[in-house]
């Protein structure tokens, strides 16, 4: 028995393995339950008793010698593995897959660079925010439905931290720190106690504008309005405002506009009306303004605001709100060269 320790090992000394499938085979040959160490045991227990100390030593030191021997190979199995080929400099760089931006993001950026040429700079703010800038500041009643739990996501231990349910709290951020003239673009994400479905989901994405400024009236709102219509859909596109109502705007309207898809005339996208409403706008409420600390006697101004999912929409129709969220590839992949 001790020549067949001495002949292990030898072997031991010589092993190598090109993989780490390689070391484990090795290790499922001398320490596996059939494996060499298990046979030279069972050999062991019909060694005469005066041997057994001895050998019962050399076969430890047997094992942990296989043991290290085997880790060792793993290792560095490991860092070949990890280091990968060669790299090959005479191969030529494409085809290269490229990546692509979100179509959300695409949208998101357009919509920005246009009001940038308009003269709006871009503001952003926090998503999880207090009640005073998303509701009160805005003219939002202490019994709005829009603070209701069926609406709005509350932090249960702190009931006056939420997440935000629009991006108008960046505006309000910025009149409380800074004095007109003001003219900023506010992207981001938004969140919304509705259930999930093609239509809605419970985190969407708006962007929304604000001008305030000396002698600022409905006119420049809606001359800047057209433009970004025409400049996100095309040169022929129209628009016409309906009146409505917001919290934080007096008067108030959305927008819709004439369906670039048929041209107008008609068809089952715009529900054969021919206009496509696209976004909320109206002058900012003066309760508004004071509230934020800006005079109202002196300054007026505009908001808007508009959903990016529905833009994103109108523009490649895409039908299913969940899709811009599964992270599905070959979703992503249709939106390459819109980058």
């Amino acid at each position: 028995m001790l020549n067949k320790i001495d002949k292990l090992m030898a072997e031991v000394a010589a092993m190598h393995a090109k993989n780490a499938g390689e070391a484990e085979n090795l290790r499922i040959k001398y320490l596996g339950r059939k494996g060499i160490m298990n046979d030279l045991m069972e050999e062991f227990r019909s060694v005469a008793p005066e041997k057994k100390r001895e050998l019962g030593q050399k076969l430890n030191t047997l094992k942990q010698a296989i043991t290290e021997r085997i880790n060792s190979l793993k290792d560095q199995a490991a860092v070949t593995e990890t280091a990968g080929p060669a790299v090959d400099l005479t191969r030529t760089p494409y085809p290269i897959p490229l990546g692509t931006r979100h179509p959300l993001t695409i949208v998101k950026n357009e919509i920005v660079d246009i009001f940038s040429r308009l003269g709006f700079t871009l503001a952003e703010g926090p998503e999880v925010e207090d009640d005073w800038h998303v509701y009160s500041s805005m003219n939002f009643a202490d019994d709005h439905p829009a603070r209701d739990m069926q609406d709005t996501f509350f932090i249960e231990s702190h009931p006056d931290i939420i997440l935000r349910s629009h991006t108008s709290s960046v505006q309000a951020r910025v009149m409380e720190k800074q004095q007109p003239p003001i003219r900023v673009i506010c992207p981001g994400r938004v969140y919304r106690n509705e259930a999930i479905s093609a239509r809605a989901h419970c985190f969407f994405h708006q962007v929304e504008g604000l001008y305030v400024d000396k002698n600022v009236s409905f006119t420049d709102l809606k001359q800047v309005l057209l433009l970004f219509a025409q400049e996100m859909f095309g040169p022929d596109t129209k628009i016409r405002l309906r009146p409505s109502y917001f919290p934080f705007t007096e008067p108030s309207a959305e927008m819709d506009i004439s369906c670039h898809l048929c041209g107008g005339k008609g068809c089952s996208f715009c529900k054969h009306t021919g206009w496509v409403e696209i976004l909320g706008c109206g002058m900012v409420d003066p309760a508004v303004l004071d509230a934020n600390g800006i005079d109202s006697s002196v300054y007026t101004g505009y908001a808007f605001g508009m959903g990016i999912e529905r833009i994103t929409n109108l523009k490649y129709q895409v039908k299913d709100l969940r899709m811009f969220s599964e992270n599905d590839t070959r979703f992503l992949d249709e939106f390459v060269s819109a980058n």
